[in-house]
């Protein structure tokens, strides 16, 4: 969240000739790191509640939650650029007996409508506390529709799908300053989006995707009007409560993945400055083996779309019989 209230705080304390300490550095911090003496999961291998899988998964509902604020131009392009791999991956994955993967993918973004007031503390004698207003306007979880898509998600068949998605893909940067990562797929997969616009996407039988690609730390939260300081983390809610989420919706954890894309800690690529996602990070150890992050400040995004993709399919091949 990189706002303007951020901005004139900053600007205080320079012309105070107050300065800034060295930020915190170190190395990435393995989050969502494969143990490399693991060995492969196979369709027919162990899961970690001792009972063994004989399926793999049949179906894949993938999500896309991408960061539409005003930094992510850069990204979303290179996302758009590396996704035909995705796809190609996608479209030469194999179920049982030689079948393809039934596969859908879906788009949205970080953002909702939400009022809020941030709170910018005094800096005397320049400035006295400054109270700034704020009223964005977001997706609040709709599928985009968009360069010829004849529905609100793409699926194996469709024709031109890479490419599709690669248009689709450009969300733009005009969204919300205040990134809901978490919560935006929360409002995607639940009603009334779930049920209204982007009814049908979500199949009981399927592998649920989650791919979040932002450069910002999480802000979610289920409340409006509310008010934060901007020296303080602009949501307190515990990010356990999208975990459980999941579970719940799913109905067991071994049937949905997730993949986060951002920043291992404040960071600068070509893609521009990266936030430390805290909260991300979290998400991804709290939810175990069917997680993983990758570092947004990687410069390209191929790798990071294979290790969402190593992910998937390591998650497919472990997918809970269906009763």
């Amino acid at each position: 969240m990189r706002t303007t209230a951020a901005f004139l705080f900053s600007a205080a304390l320079i012309s105070m000739g107050v300065a800034c300490g060295p930020a915190a550095s170190g190395d990435d911090d393995g989050v969502g790191d494969d143990d490399p003496t693991a060995p492969d999961a196979g369709p027919n291998g162990p899961r970690p509640d001792g009972a063994v899988s004989t399926q793999r998964c049949q179906k894949m509902d993938i999500l896309f939650v991408v960061d539409d604020s005003g930094s992510m131009a850069e990204e979303q392009d290179n996302l758009a650029t590396n996704f035909p791999m995705f796809a190609n991956v996608l479209n030469a994955y194999e179920v049982e007996a030689g079948l393809p993967l039934d596969y859908r993918v879906a788009i949205t973004t970080t953002g909702r409508d939400v009022a809020y007031t941030q709170i910018i503390p005094a800096v005397p004698p320049l400035l006295p506390e400054t109270s700034i207003p704020m009223n964005e306007q977001g997706d609040d979880g709709e599928f985009r529709q968009s360069c010829g898509m004849t529905r609100r998600w793409l699926e194996r068949g469709d024709s031109n799908m890479a490419t599709t998605f690669a248009c689709a893909a450009d969300v733009g940067t005009d969204g919300p300053g205040l990134e809901m990562q978490l919560y935006a797929s929360e409002l995607a997969l639940s009603p009334p989006m779930s049920t209204g616009l982007n009814a049908g996407f979500l199949r009981d039988d399927a592998l649920l995707a989650v791919v979040y690609l932002t450069d910002e730390n999480d802000c979610s939260r289920r409340d409006n009007n509310f008010s934060f300081a901007a020296t303080e983390p602009c949501t307190t809610v515990p990010v356990q409560s999208w975990v459980d989420f999941f579970d719940n919706l799913k109905g067991e954890r071994g049937r949905w993945a997730t993949a986060v894309i951002a920043g291992p800690n404040d960071c600068t690529s070509d893609f521009g400055d990266a936030a430390a996602a805290t909260r991300l990070q979290e998400f991804v150890n709290l939810t175990g083996d069917n997680a993983v992050f990758s570092s947004i400040c990687e410069g390209n995004l191929s790798g990071a779309l294979q290790q969402a993709l190593d992910t998937f399919t390591s998650a497919c091949e472990t997918f809970p019989d269906i009763d």
